[in-house]
């Protein structure tokens, strides 16, 4: 495979591209929004510790909620409240938006589960403050209702972000179960939110963990 070549003028680690090379507009608003555009492109480069499906690299941020906008339209079907698809695609495009600064935080990672929530919000108000007020509260709004989980469509939009990594995992023999000795116990905690929001489908998720328990992929305590 052809060597990719970086041809940027700027080197991501030490220079702001947005404040060097943008043009701007005239128009505060407008100019704040682009700034937020191209701040949330640093996303490409959060990689979570889910491995893509063909096996060749990790994912990152951006690859994952788009994998979650695109579930979110197939799944409705299968969810015991009528979650609203639309906000909930805007929910999960959103939801990890955070982690541009604060890191992915692995869900089986209890070390760094325990800062997590602080990091987060760190994170929040740095990142939402480049929008203008009324944008900001309302994606801000969005992603404290995803932490919560106390709505029929933040409860959705978390089953899906946990379903998600499920799947590869399946369909990768298990590979960051195996790589963090992950337990059986601890993949049915996780997956408990799918079980209580899509019922219909918790015996294909109990069917997959039953596999990965006899190839060795999960620990069974």
């Amino acid at each position: 495979m052809e060597e990719l070549v970086n041809t940027s003028p700027f080197k991501q680690e030490t220079d702001d591209p947005f404040s060097a090379y943008y043009l701007a507009s005239g128009n505060e608003r407008f100019d704040s929004q682009m700034h937020f555009i191209a701040e949330i492109d640093k996303m490409t480069h959060i990689l979570r510790q889910t491995l893509l499906i063909d096996g060749s690299r990790r994912e990152n941020d951006a690859e994952h909620s788009w994998h979650l906008a695109v579930m979110a339209q197939l799944l409705s079907e299968y969810c015991t409240d009528t979650p609203d698809v639309g906000r909930v695609v805007k929910m999960v495009v959103i939801h990890d938006l955070i982690e541009i600064y604060a890191g992915d935080t692995f869900a089986y990672d209890e070390k760094n589960q325990i800062t997590k929530e602080l990091r987060e919000k760190e994170s929040a108000d740095r990142l939402f403050a480049l929008l203008p007020d009324d944008q900001r509260n309302a994606i801000r709004s969005l992603w404290e209702e995803f932490d919560k989980k106390a709505t029929a469509d933040a409860r959705f939009a978390a089953s899906l972000d946990s379903l998600q990594p499920f799947l590869h995992n399946t369909l990768t023999v298990g590979h960051s179960w195996k790589e963090h000795n992950v337990k059986k116990s601890e993949v049915l905690q996780r997956q408990d939110i799918v079980r209580a929001t899509m019922p219909a489908i918790w015996p294909w998720v109990l069917k997959n963990i039953d596999r990965a328990v006899e190839n060795g992929w999960l620990q069974d305590e």
